[in-house]
């Protein structure tokens, strides 16, 4: 193989891919055989082989159990707005970010109480063993999941108060924004690290992937004057949304 010339296996899956996306290989259509592979590219079972791997780890296609392999459906994917603005009528912060007004989405919820690790302590500014309260979401797009979270907020800050549970009581579901306002904290900033990464078992099977799907993984921390209120960690199927972030022109 010559500088710069890709290998074999890249080639063909590079052209079946080709084929999958200019919709001359459409969705339920199965993949030709590794015997066939091998005959119109010219190449050993090894390299047919890698190439079908490349595709499904790519989540082009999917194997289906004594029948083959098949080309998986693309979804169309949607747009989840993410912007500090907050548009008036008292929209929840996930009503906010559905792009489309016609979905109504839903979540559920469960807080706990635990002990900030290493890295949330860090984030949070504080000390290893800390209480924080742990709140783990699963935000639904009509029947679909659109997105897992995980938030930790000190306890020192909002422990004894009527916002300690972040989806109960006054300000229940409202958001960090108005809650930790209840209590005299103005939220003024927050930060986002956006990055991609292969969807851990566990997330795939709750957000409906399957392996090697990539995992949109956004951390996000609240800051009250310098101090962080709240960090969590967002994920969401890189498949299926987009991030449209809205930023003000100052």
């Amino acid at each position: 193989m010559t500088f710069g010339e890709q290998p074999a296996y890249l080639r063909v899956a590079g052209d079946l891919r080709k084929k999958i996306v200019d919709g001359s290989l459409p969705p339920h259509t199965r993949l030709p055989s590794q015997a066939r592979i091998r005959e119109q590219y010219g190449v050993s079972d090894t390299v047919a082989l890698e190439a079908r791997k490349v595709l499904m780890a790519e989540g082009l296609v999917e194997g289906r159990s004594g029948s083959g392999t098949y080309v998986r459906e693309r979804p169309v994917p949607r747009r989840i707005a993410r912007s500090g603005y907050r548009p008036p009528g008292g929209a929840t912060p996930f009503r906010q970010e559905q792009a489309d007004s016609a979905v109504r989405g839903t979540w559920e919820s469960r807080s706990e109480q635990a002990e900030a690790c290493v890295g949330i302590a860090e984030r949070l500014g504080i000390d290893e063993g800390d209480p924080v309260m742990c709140t783990r979401y699963v935000y639904r797009d009509a029947a679909d999941v659109l997105m897992l979270s995980i938030s930790w907020e000190p306890l020192a800050l909002t422990g004894r108060t009527p916002v300690m549970l972040p989806e109960e009581g006054p300000l229940g579901g409202m958001g960090v924004v108005e809650r930790m306002a209840a209590i005299d904290l103005v939220v003024d900033n927050v930060t986002e690290e956006v990055g991609a990464r292969p969807g851990l078992a566990e997330e795939l099977v709750a957000l409906g992937g399957v392996p090697g799907h990539v995992v949109i993984d956004i951390r996000r921390t609240y800051f009250a004057s310098g101090r962080a209120v709240e960090t969590a960690d967002l994920v969401v199927p890189a498949d299926r949304y987009r991030l449209a972030y809205h930023l003000p022109v100052r």
